[in-house]
């Protein structure tokens, strides 16, 4: 077992299961968290924690590392070390993603309202449970596909509704935004292979090849939910000091019923209304 391997099963060991909400419904022969459970939590398969234990992963990807401390309420510094124990050593040449004590608790403060933290890369690092509810669940989806660029131009946002002229806007804004990032962490490989892939978007490469730089910082936008129909919001963007992360906030658009709609959400969860 490698240091990573066995830094993991300790950490997964210490940490009480009923505490991330798995109840004790059965005897457990291990204390803390199963495999199957910190997977769960992370979003990664069963599988690849167990490759990562028997340290049969080489170089696991700062989002999976950043996954898995969130999953396992690792400190500050746990998270740090856990980087650099995978090959990601924190300094100035790498898109920083580790969140502070502090903006997890301002996003507990503000649970009445969807939001999201992301890199600056526009990886989603952490959300609550009503941007869950609003957007879909982060979790069906892989580690890999939680970044707005891939979405918006290799993918799709499913429940997100867009003008021509909105999604133009929100795409050279986007391009523009991470254009800027590239100049400041030019040597970071993750953030050149993420070009890379969004280069096989023929929009990408065109708006890319423009080399405008800027800064995303608000948009409007419709979510199309299943349960409750369209709910008008406003996304702002707050940047985090010194390190580029950011915290996106979704209100009501004044004039519209989305608040009402949104406490229902805070309501029902992801859960559709329909189930028994």
């Amino acid at each position: 077992m490698s240091d990573l391997g066995a830094a993991l099963r300790a950490w997964r060991d210490r940490l009480d299961a009923a505490a991330v909400g798995f109840a004790h419904g059965s005897p457990r022969r291990v204390p803390g968290l199963r495999r199957a459970e910190l997977a769960a939590l992370a979003g990664i398969s069963v599988e690849y924690v167990v490759r990562l234990e028997q340290g049969r992963v080489a170089t696991p990807s700062a989002q999976v590392c950043s996954a898995l401390a969130r999953a396992l309420q690792l400190s500050g510094e746990e998270h740090a070390h856990l980087l650099r124990m995978a090959g990601h050593a924190a300094g100035p040449s790498r898109v920083p993603r580790m969140i502070p004590g502090s903006l997890y608790r301002i996003v507990d403060q503000l649970a009445g309202s969807p939001l999201a933290v992301y890199d600056a890369t526009w990886q989603l690092l952490h959300w609550n449970r009503l941007f869950a509810a609003t957007f879909g669940d982060p979790t069906v989806r892989g580690v890999g596909e939680r970044n707005v660029l891939v979405r918006q131009f290799l993918g799709e946002l499913p429940r997100v509704r867009q003008t021509a002229a909105e999604r133009a806007a929100f795409e050279e804004s986007l391009v523009a935004d991470l254009r800027a990032t590239t100049s400041r962490y030019p040597d970071d490989p993750d953030l050149a292979a993420l070009v890379s892939r969004l280069k096989l978007s023929a929009r990408f490469a065109e708006l890319w090849s423009r080399r405008a730089v800027g800064g995303h910082r608000s948009a409007h936008k419709l979510v199309r939910h299943p349960e409750v129909g369209d709910i008008a919001l406003n996304s702002d963007v707050l940047a985090a000091q010194d390190s580029n992360l950011r915290l996106v906030v979704y209100t009501p658009q004044p004039g519209t019923d989305a608040r009402s709609k949104l406490e229902l959400l805070a309501t029902i969860g992801v859960q559709s209304m329909s189930s028994p």
